[in-house]
């Protein structure tokens, strides 16, 4: 079976060549379970006015670090959100195992991560993080892109450091407690001796799991002149960082509408297309600070939510009236280390798992999906194989996981009864691969 691999190029401290091909077995195997192979760049040096640029350094699919890839639903045509230029670029078909150029590249936003493309081919959204820019662009009949038109930008909606209020936000929904304020409860109940192994979670991201909390703050400390300290003080806080809008991922809706994630601004945004545009429908506010990066679309309609920082899957469903909401959250896995980061989120063939990369602890976390796809709780976790587990995807009984910073790319095979990915069975060297896309 054959692949494309998406990567980073040396401007951002990569090595891939610009986009890669990888082999599973045979090119024709309908099955990934076979040994894997990289097979170098695929994509063909540009043509400019009949001549063809032999070198490489010009190329800007060599040099633009592919870090995403999409595919047309029908044509044989690759998308490639440009993170190091700035640009989505497209590539037809060439041959069995080579692309070229498709139209002219579009800018889109500073570090574009992710485009998605539309089920009817008329259009791609990308999504840009350096800037926070969601960007609808056009698709001719051929799948050239053109015409991008940028939608309206974020804002913060924890700028002014209020609650979540309406029925709408995850507190409501998925009910809410104050950690913190339960944390100083349970510092307060146990007293002295036992008191530091409470978790200081009054950090921002930390408030969630306790995931920022170092268990040994707050030690008693003599007052002035020496007095002993009969009641503990809260410590002083740090400022938080600033946050800025990181647009991450799109993704089309069962109803028509479009979703994208703010992975700065803690928001899964909710679009309707229209002719001049995306026009924003109304937006879904996650827990601050957990950071909501990319989605599946399950079959029963639900959408899943994978979040960087806090390492969580939430669930967003519909209401009667039409607007999306949080039904469910829940870690990806309670066994997953201090200071992980989640990746990608893929779904199994038949909808009952879910599988969350998370990097740090270099593992994936296997979720299983219950009730009408409203109920999502963790499984499993297992070593991924490589090093910065960046994407995975599933093919059937196998999961290709594409190690970023290990440069290869591993094979597992997943039990068909439980869904868990056993050990590695094959292996390939793949420069600094960031993306897997089978290849038509």
């Amino acid at each position: 079976m054959r692949f494309w691999l998406g990567g980073y190029t040396p401007e951002m401290e990569g090595s891939a060549p610009g986009i890669g091909g990888l082999l599973a077995g045979a090119p024709d195997d309908h099955l990934a379970g076979g040994p894997l192979a990289y097979t170098g760049g695929v994509v063909r040096p540009r043509r400019d006015n009949g001549n063809t640029d032999a070198s490489t350094a010009l190329d800007p699919a060599a040099t633009g670090s592919p870090s995403w890839l999409a595919a047309h639903p029908r044509l044989d045509v690759v998308y490639a959100a440009l993170e190091g230029s700035a640009h989505v670029a497209a590539f037809r078909r060439a041959g069995d195992a080579e692309l070229e150029h498709l139209g002219e590249l579009v800018p889109v936003g500073d570090i574009v991560c992710h485009v998605a493309v539309a089920p009817d081919a008329s259009s791609l959204v990308a999504c840009a993080w350096g800037d926070g820019s969601v960007v609808r662009v056009a698709l001719d009949a051929a799948g050239r892109p053109s015409r991008p038109v940028t939608a309206a930008a974020a804002s913060d909606p924890y700028g002014d450091d209020s609650d979540a209020g309406d029925a709408g936000e995850p507190f409501a929904a998925a009910g809410a407690i104050d950690l913190a304020a339960a944390a100083r409860a349970l510092r307060e109940a146990a007293g002295e001796e036992y008191a530091h192994l409470v978790p200081d979670v009054s950090s921002a991201a930390g408030a969630r799991l306790g995931r920022d909390s170092d268990p040994g703050a707050e030690e008693m400390r003599p007052k002035e002149g020496n007095t002993p300290q009969t009641a503990q003080e809260e410590p002083e806080s740090e400022p938080e960082p600033e946050r800025t809008s990181r647009a991450h991922a799109a993704a089309f809706l069962p109803d028509g509408r479009i979703a994208t994630t703010d992975l700065g601004f803690d928001l899964v945004r909710i679009w309707r297309e229209t002719p001049s545009g995306l026009r924003l429908d109304h937006e879904v506010r996650l827990p601050k600070g957990c950071g909501p990066r990319h989605m599946v679309v399950h079959p029963s309609g639900h959408l899943h939510v994978v979040t960087e920082f806090s390492s969580e899957v939430f669930t967003l469903a519909r209401d009667r009236e039409g607007r999306w909401r949080v039904v469910a959250g829940t870690a990806a896995s309670p066994a997953s280390s201090l200071g992980d980061t989640g990746a990608e989120l893929a779904m199994s063939r038949d909808g009952q798992f879910l599988y969350a990369g998370l990097r740090g602890s270099n593992t994936i976390a296997t979720l299983r999906v219950r009730g009408a796809g409203e109920t999502v709780e963790p499984v499993a976790l297992v070593e991924s194989g490589v090093d910065w587990p960046r994407h995975h995807l599933v093919v059937r009984d196998t999961l290709l996981v594409a190690g970023q910073r290990s440069n290869d790319v591993v094979s597992l095979t997943l039990d068909e009864r439980t869904g868990v990915p056993g050990r590695v069975r094959h292996r390939a060297e793949a420069p600094s691969p960031s993306c897997i896309l089978p290849a038509r």
